[in-house]
């Protein structure tokens, strides 16, 4: 029984080992909303970030439809003083992302972002945050990590922002199996103890 825990375990720690290996790509969902925003828009989107901690990059990719006026900017802010909530500077080109829709309800978005070039920072935040891309990276990083960073979507009928949303880390597929078999090998031990004790 000790053996086969032992075997469980060396297996869970070789899978989390190469999972680490290959996991230089994080994923960050945002869901936009107007009531994130602190308005009644029926506006909606969805947005997903994979930074690449390797290639020091962000493919940015997302959606959004039913705003109430035509778009005048998106862009990422960060960081706010909690995590969820509040209000903080824009950390990503302004007024928005090279290439973004503009003038329209509805639409989609897809770009990939280095985040080692000073362009793709605000200037602001650029030189609040230690004046090279380097040290701006490593902020924006640790907010969206903290959960307090978020992309919005402003508009002619909301400047300060018509939808908006969190960022959040998505678990991998590799964490998730691990975990199933975590859980499964656990279960097994337990049951095969409690087997032996039936019998005892």
């Amino acid at each position: 029984m000790l053996r086969s825990l032992i075997a469980a375990c060396a297996a869970v720690a070789l899978l989390s080992a190469a999972g680490a290996a290959q996991a230089s790509i994080i994923a960050y969902n945002a869901t936009l909303s107007g009531p994130n925003e602190g308005n009644a828009s029926p506006g909606v989107g969805f947005a997903t970030f994979a930074f690449d901690g390797l290639a020091n990059t962000v493919q940015i990719d997302a959606w959004f439809s039913g705003l109430t006026a035509p778009t005048t900017a998106s862009h990422v802010h960060c960081c706010t003083a909690v995590p969820g909530a509040g209000t903080a500077g824009v950390a990503t080109q302004v007024p928005n992302f090279t290439l973004f829709p503009l003038g329209v309800t509805s639409g989609t978005f897809s770009q990939l972002f280095d985040l080692s070039a000073a362009s793709t920072y605000n200037p602001a935040f650029l030189t609040a945050n230690g004046g090279t891309p380097a040290s701006a990276e490593a902020v924006l990083l640790a907010g969206v990590v903290a959960g307090r960073a978020y992309l919005n979507i402003h508009t002619s009928a909301f400047p300060g922002g018509e939808i908006r949303g969190f960022l959040t880390a998505v678990p991998e597929p590799g964490a998730w199996a691990l975990m199933i078999f975590g859980f499964g090998a656990v279960g097994a031990t337990l049951r095969r103890r409690r087997a032996a004790f039936a019998f005892a």
